[in-house]
């Protein structure tokens, strides 16, 4: 028999990374808020890959951190190996990655919401939702407990009408062999939300003790430990070893000869799956001039033996599996303990959503991680901060925060999913970035901190912190200015051995630090007014420096787009009854219904001209609304 058991002004359903993240936001921000998951002991979980951060998702967790969440924090405090990728390149792709001791993860995660003000966990399946007449959401859940919210934030991740498929053999399920979302899902579609199928997967873990190491390259972590968060007060593990094996031709000729039973190529599978994290099938079959595929092998934690086969995703048979495995040097014995599996859940179309990532057509409404569309941990997390935070505000009868391209990854993150939609599931790159050398991971707090102090995520200790950070780094961009490097035959030797050009009298050091070939590091035993700074600061004034020119042109740009930003369209304009608008552009515009002539013109199937014939008609409405 059903029952009412609470209200709550936000209620979150899922308890993965996107769903911490929007219920924390929204606790911390001041609204009574519960957490719903069908298992309170996989709070956090991390059913794929045991590591956060990596191109460009490096970028978003600092990001996230500079806004008050959580995911920052928690990967230093349960990092086993900390790595920055693509130090070959500039500084606008260096980004941050960690491998991660899942299951203290996981824990860390849910003490922390347990803990938090404002914030119940509860362990529940929701089976129906329902928005009543007054506008409030009701929630119910399998036992029948009925819970009312004036906002819901959907995290459901892989879980909504989750099936997994290994060979033949599929079943509903979500990751990780816990129970899938399946009578939610058809609740959602009774409302009205339309969803639609896609499809992730995950490799084997297999025994430690079962991998013979002497075939294998070591991959320490980087002697310089790179935070996520500046959280001083505790030093992160970079203690563990992750290796590196290789495919084969013999590993290919197994997969190719057994394709015909993957449930991929014999369309069992129907969901789409990510382009860019494929299956060793997909790979085989898509690049097969490849006589090799590289293959991290990465610890799951300190205190299991299990490790993680990064780039052996698969859902072939588990003989098969097993066939392969066995053709991998170091694993020719190794002992599978959790075998790989694919699977296909529910998700919306994110063009349905506004820059809020609140639902156009239901109000309160909210949808974060991979239910929009997206894959990957930070993503997730990215979104279901933003989530929380609107529909906090959303509560309180504030404006939405929503965050710009040119503020941050997590800005293009949303405005992707919202503006262009997705036909796969999204990951963030640092190429989906036009303004990525002014959007670094090492300026993520500069950028967005005073957001979070603002929202109240930030406290003012943090915040002091980082405006004494940027004003050393401004302080030291002066000195470099002012300070002159007397000619030596020492300083000159350096010079000729990094192959530029000697000088023949006094430089100013930011003359010398703007040449490719020098750095603060090799400048050092000749610059006698260096001060007693860490070498953070060194590192972002030398960025600063090195692409000034470079970052002026991108402010520059930023600038013009924020001035299209500016013009505002109205929620409720009728595109279809504005003349001179192509009839491809009235559709996309009214199914998207843009925030404003920048978002507009981002949109796929809207040309230039279409956006000239939306400026003459806000200019003529705005006419007419001034007489």
């Amino acid at each position: 028999m059903e029952y009412f058991a609470q209200h709550y002004q936000v209620a979150v359903i899922g308890a993965g990374h996107a769903g911490i993240e929007a219920a924390l936001a929204a606790a911390r921000l001041g609204c009574s808020t519960c957490i719903f998951t069908i298992s309170a002991d996989w709070v956090g979980n991390m059913p794929c890959n045991p590591a956060i951060g990596g191109t460009s998702k490096g970028h978003l967790v600092r990001e996230i951190d500079a806004l008050g969440g959580e995911m920052g924090i928690a990967a230093d405090r349960n990092m086993i190996q900390s790595r920055m990728l693509n130090l070959g390149k500039g500084p606008a792709v260096h980004s941050p990655r960690a491998q991660i001791d899942r299951r203290n993860y996981s824990a860390y995660m849910k003490n922390v919401i347990e803990s938090q003000e404002n914030l119940d966990l509860r362990q529940a399946e929701i089976v129906d939702l329902q928005m009543k007449d007054d506008g409030i959401w009701q929630l119910k859940t399998k036992l029948e407990a009925i819970y009312t919210a004036n906002a819901v934030v959907l995290a459901t991740g892989t879980f909504l009408g989750g099936r997994v498929y290994v060979g033949d053999v599929s079943y509903a399920s979500g990751p990780d062999g816990l129970f899938p979302a399946t009578e939610l899902s058809c609740s959602l579609k009774a409302l009205g939300i339309e969803t639609r199928r896609f499809k992730t997967g995950t490799p084997s873990r297999v025994n430690k003790r079962s991998i013979d190491f002497s075939q294998l390259e070591v991959q320490h972590g980087d002697e310089k430990l790179v935070r996520f968060s500046d959280d001083q007060s505790f030093t992160p593990d970079n203690s563990s070893v992750c290796y590196i094996t290789y495919t084969n031709e013999e590993t290919r000729d197994v997969i190719l000869d057994n394709l015909d039973r993957s449930p991929l190529y014999s369309g069992k599978i129907e969901g789409i799956g990510p382009r860019y994290c494929p299956s060793i099938e997909d790979k085989v079959v898509r690049f097969k001039e490849k006589k090799r595929h590289q293959i991290f092998i990465e610890p799951c934690g300190k205190n299991t033996q299990e490790m993680y086969l990064q780039g052996l995703s698969s859902s072939l048979p588990e003989d098969v599996q097993l066939k392969f495995l066995h053709t991998i040097p170091g694993l020719e014995h190794c002992q599978v303990t959790r075998t790989a599996y694919a699977i296909e859940y529910d998700c919306i179309d994110p063009l349905s959503l506004k820059a809020s990532l609140e639902f156009l057509d239901f109000p309160g409404l909210f949808g974060a991680g991979q239910f929009n569309g997206s894959s990957g941990y930070e993503e997730a997390a990215a979104q279901g901060l933003i989530a929380g935070i609107n529909a906090a505000l959303k509560v309180q009868g504030k404006a939405p925060f929503i965050l710009d391209r040119a503020s941050s990854y997590i800005g293009t993150l949303i405005d992707d999913l919202v503006t262009k939609g997705c036909n796969e599931p999204y990951r963030m790159m640092t190429s989906r970035s036009e303004y990525r050398l002014v959007l670094r991971q090492d300026n993520a707090d500069q950028r967005l901190m005073k957001y979070g102090f603002e929202l109240g995520l930030v406290s003012r200790e943090r915040y002091d912190r980082m405006l004494h950070k940027q004003e050393l780094v401004k302080q030291e961009i002066a000195r470099a200015k002012s300070t002159t490097i007397h000619v030596s035959n020492a300083l000159n030797e350096v010079l000729v051995s990094r192959e530029t050009s000697p000088v023949d009298g006094g430089i100013k050091l930011i003359d010398l630090i703007k040449r490719p070939q020098l750095n603060y590091a090799l400048l050092k035993p000749f610059d006698s007014t260096r001060p007693d700074i860490p070498e953070e600061i060194f590192d972002l004034a030398e960025t600063e420096i090195k692409y000034a020119g470079y970052i002026d042109r991108q402010e520059s740009q930023i600038h013009e787009m924020r001035r299209l930003e500016k013009k505002l369209l109205p929620e409720d304009i009728n595109y279809t009854n504005i003349e001179g608008l192509r009839l491809e552009a009235r559709e996309k515009l009214q199914k998207i219904r843009p925030a404003n002539i920048g978002q507009a013109g981002r949109i796929s199937g809207v040309s230039p001209a279409d956006i000239s014939v939306l400026l003459i008609y806000l200019e003529k409405e705005q006419g007419r609304a001034g007489k």
